[in-house]
């Protein structure tokens, strides 16, 4: 099963600075551990939300462009993974092993499972499983693509 894990935000990553390099450095560890175990398949820390917009849907195909910051700091994200994990316990288990993502603070991380193809029942299984394969197959030539640009750019 998919989880993402969602490190929720604090007053002090809203405020911008950087965490300190010990923290990045068992951050680093653990992402470590977590390729190592066959789990890790994405994650990054986000920016505050001073930097971001929101856009808000209303009836009628309204949308509004809301300019950051954002008040409520226990609803915003910090920072995330996506693992691949055989259960919730056991993202439970690795994230009771993850370093404290705000030492100092009260934090929270949040894990929250994915939809599968198996979740939408077995006659849409099929076009959401060709959708999906659609959907990867152009991942993989676009991170193919920005490969190719890398080593162009740093052959100059």
């Amino acid at each position: 099963m998919r989880v993402m894990v969602i490190v929720k935000a604090t007053k002090t990553s809203e405020t911008g600075k950087m965490p300190p390099k010990e923290l990045l450095a068992e951050m680093g560890k653990f992402n470590e551990e977590l390729v190592k175990a066959g789990i890790l398949l994405a994650g990054d820390g986000l920016k505050p939300s001073s930097k971001g917009k929101r856009v808000r849907f209303s009836p009628g195909k309204q949308r509004t462009v809301i300019d950051g910051p954002f008040t409520e700091t226990k609803e915003l994200v910090a920072g995330y993974w996506i693992w691949q994990v055989k259960s919730l316990d056991e993202a439970v288990e690795w994230v009771r092993r993850s370093p404290d993502p705000m030492p100092g603070e009260e934090s929270e991380i949040e894990i929250r499972p994915f939809y599968e193809a198996e979740d939408f029942g077995p006659e849409f299984a099929p076009e959401f499983r060709a959708y999906e394969e659609r959907i990867e197959a152009g991942l993989r030539e676009l991170k193919s693509f920005r490969s190719e640009v890398e080593r162009q750019t740093a052959k100059k």
